[in-house]
């Protein structure tokens, strides 16, 4: 099977994100597209396994297999738990609606290492730019200070949400270079300070749900090697998916 009809054909989760899914899109914004597909079961027992993500079909569009997925999920990959709370979902089926139920079992505490380590990262790259060529790469830098924002507003609630909402304005006004290097960098550093006064406080727990998780893979796989229904965890043991969401619902 072609790497990208497991795209085309077993989807079970699809949604756009960048700038549209953070409320920060202009008329120049291109559309990413980020998904999540089911490789039947039957594959993995062949000496070639199937990938764990796919570039493509469509242009600006990247997917992963569901066990990479819950796997970079589960260490709080940035990118991927902001894939599971994009506002913007295109195809859901019910495998895709029971991994959004999933959402809370994914986030913890671990996720204020993986943000602020990705935009110290960003931020390193940005000071290279500025010694090399004055400035920094402008987009990069909105993209610096919304990530720890996000990272503070999840240790503080609980909750991750995408949408910069009323930041959106002061954000854009960092895109187009009209806030200096050295405001940026203050801001960087007070935003990272709030999120290291919150994380001992945080609602989150220490570590995301391992096993809730994983019950829901092996389920997934095993109903996809049997070529039947895959069933819910509140389904009686011989009982098929129960009511629900159906594709294309959310």
């Amino acid at each position: 099977m072609h790497p990208q009809d497991l795209v085309r054909d077993h989807t079970v989760y699809s949604c756009v994100m960048g700038s549209r899914a953070f409320g920060l899109a202009t008329e120049s914004s291109d559309t990413d597209r980020r998904g999540v597909f089911l490789a039947p079961t039957p594959l993995f027992w062949r000496f070639e396994k199937p990938p764990t993500h796919v570039d493509g079909p469509a242009d600006e569009q990247f997917s992963w297999e569901l066990e990479r997925f819950c796997g970079l999920a589960l260490r709080a990959d940035p990118n991927v738990l902001e894939c599971l709370h994009s506002p913007l979902v295109e195809r859901l089926t019910d495998t895709g609606r029971e991994l959004l139920d999933l959402r809370g079992a994914f986030l913890s505490r671990r996720a204020h290492a993986t943000f602020t380590g990705y935009a110290l990262g960003q931020r390193k790259k940005l000071e290279a730019d500025v010694r090399t060529h004055g400035a920094p790469r402008w987009k990069h830098a909105m993209h610096m200070l919304r990530l720890p924002m996000s990272c503070r507003d999840l240790l503080r609630t609980g909750e991750l949400t995408t949408d910069v909402g009323e930041r959106r304005d002061e954000l854009l006004a960092v895109k187009r270079g009209e806030v200096s290097w050295p405001r940026v960098e203050s801001w960087t550093n007070r935003l990272a300070a709030e999120a290291d006064e919150a994380a001992p406080h945080s609602p989150l727990p220490a570590g995301p749900d391992l096993r809730r998780v994983e019950d829901f893979l092996l389920r997934t796989r095993r109903a996809s090697a049997l070529g039947s229904p895959r069933p819910h965890p509140d389904d009686e043991v011989g009982q098929g998916v129960v009511g629900g969401v159906r594709p294309g619902q959310h």
